[in-house]
């Protein structure tokens, strides 16, 4: 067993980890629901940044469908941005015995 190596790839790990942080932070998503009447915009994290609604539906009777339009939209940028995370962690640790199902960063 080649500690020194394992020590090396495990540094290598924990770089690429910090980098993939801070692509994920700087990454942006953007997620629609309503044919683009509602659109948010996340940090590849799952920060929310920027919320845009058409102005047709800003009606109080139209309210509760909004609120529906926003929520459908978070839930695609979430799900956008989980796909970018994912694809940069397998990415980082190409290469690595890793078990299969374990989930970084912890």
């Amino acid at each position: 067993m080649d500690i020194l190596g394992m020590m090396k790839k495990a540094q290598a790990l924990q770089a690429a980890m910090a980098e993939m942080q801070t692509a994920l932070e700087n990454t942006l998503v953007e997620g629609e629901a309503g044919d683009g009447a509602v659109r948010i915009q996340l940090t590849a994290k799952g920060d929310l940044t920027n919320i845009e609604i058409a102005e047709d539906l800003l009606t109080p009777e139209e309210k509760e469908m909004v609120q529906d339009l926003i929520l459908t939209a978070h839930a695609d940028a979430r799900k956008k941005a989980a796909d970018i995370a994912a694809s940069m962690m397998q990415d980082a640790t190409a290469g690595l015995p890793i078990p299969p199902g374990m989930k970084l960063p912890f």
